[in-house]
């Protein structure tokens, strides 16, 4: 295999550091030619020195100056802003690009990336939850493929590649649960921020972790799976699997079922995307089948977690609508994370949002930034009116 220059869009979150971690074990593959974050300068400059990084780019403007002190010496070079993320992230020195920035501001990067032809590794559901037809369109336009991060479509993705152009019956994305899975609702009304993010199998971000305990984060996957592996959203099932040893299954027309078994490890998904069609060894836990004892599998409750029913809703009706249920979703977790609503506030917001989103059938992108844009005013709105109520 010969080495990979790698962009990573979100360096220092959770996804972006562990794929540097699957770098330092490869370092004879990968070579780290751009990273990006918000605002966490000194963990982007330790980042930037250790890989040798040859630009660095800081989203939020006011910290540019702290990040041009925090490299002075080295030969990386320092930006600041979107604007700067989308236009180096089109250089001829980069093959691939982890998409791993948090929420709807990974889509205009990924789709530079993709408009310059790049293979996208990606990690950011919310890009194609919030703009699926087209981003997989323009996929198709620039010849940029698209491999999955997410341990669930990364399982489907390994599946698939054994189907040999089988027909498939149906794709079973599996879901932990979450912390508040054996909860009863009344409980679960009750639960802190720091209840939500004690997630029983995964190291992940606060938000994404909040999103794991709603399930909102499954419904993102259910949304996403549809775009990514051009399936019908009816033949997309979610199975509770609590050991999440299971990452996800395909069912094929004669009952048959490949699934992709792993020790819960987002390093194994990461380096399969970015070192793909090659599996490289990786210094993780390897499954104990001997010590596993059993595995479960239950329905997800709708009832205790209807956001994972709203993202249905959503993609049924299509449009714009995923990107309004993504948008409202984004803010009223925000306001949870900021102690200012209760925990079934978020769905009540998201529901609310999307019923009061103007249905638009075939978006533009335009259309998809002015939802965006409008479903988060609707959505602070409602924040503040269940804050006075409160």
């Amino acid at each position: 295999m010969e080495k990979r220059r790698i962009a990573i869009l979100g360096s220092t979150g959770s996804i972006g550091r562990q794929t540097l971690d699957v770098v330092r074990e490869h370092r004879d593959l990968f070579e780290v030619e751009l990273i990006t974050c918000n605002s966490s300068f000194m963990t982007l400059a330790a980042q930037a020195r250790e890989f040798d990084v040859n630009n660095a780019v800081i989203c939020d403007e006011t910290k540019y100056k702290a990040l041009v002190d925090a490299l002075e010496g080295t030969d990386t070079k320092v930006f600041a802003g979107m604007k700067s993320v989308c236009d180096l992230v089109t250089s001829d020195r980069i093959d691939i690009v982890v998409a791993s920035m948090v929420g709807f501001s990974g889509l205009a990067p990924t789709m530079a990336a993709i408009k310059a032809g790049k293979v996208i590794a990606l990690a950011n559901k919310e890009t194609l939850v919030a703009a699926g037809s087209i981003v997989m369109g323009l996929s198709k336009k620039y010849n940029a493929p698209i491999l999955p991060v997410d341990s669930e479509h990364s399982a489907i993705f390994q599946c698939l590649l054994a189907a040999q152009g089988n027909k498939v019956r149906k794709i079973h994305l599996t879901a932990s649960g979450g912390p508040f899975r054996t909860w009863d609702k009344e409980r679960i009304a009750a639960a802190t921020k720091d209840m939500a993010l004690k997630h029983p199998n995964w190291d992940m971000g606060a938000k994404i972790t909040i999103d794991s305990a709603t399930m909102m984060n499954k419904g993102f996957e259910v949304i996403e799976a549809r775009w990514l592996f051009d399936t019908p959203v009816d033949k997309i099932n979610v199975v509770v699997h609590p050991e999440s040893v299971i990452h996800s299954m395909v069912e094929f027309e004669d009952g048959a079922v490949i699934a992709q078994l792993a020790e819960p490890d987002m390093r194994e998904p990461i380096q399969f995307a970015i070192g793909f069609p090659e599996r490289l060894p990786l210094g993780n836990k390897k499954l104990d089948f001997a010590k596993l004892g059993s595995l479960s599998f239950f329905e997800p409750d709708l009832e205790k977690f209807p956001a994972l029913k709203l993202a249905y809703e959503a993609i049924g009706k299509g449009g714009n609508i995923p990107c309004a249920l993504n948008a409202a979703n984004e803010s009223a977790v925000a306001a949870y994370l900021r102690d200012e609503i209760p925990f079934y506030g978020i769905s009540d917001i998201v529901g609310e949002c999307i019923g009061k989103t103007t249905f638009i059938s075939e978006p533009t992108i335009d259309d998809i930034f002015q939802t965006n844009t409008q479903a988060r005013a609707t959505a602070d709105w409602l924040i503040m009116s269940m804050k006075k109520k409160s």
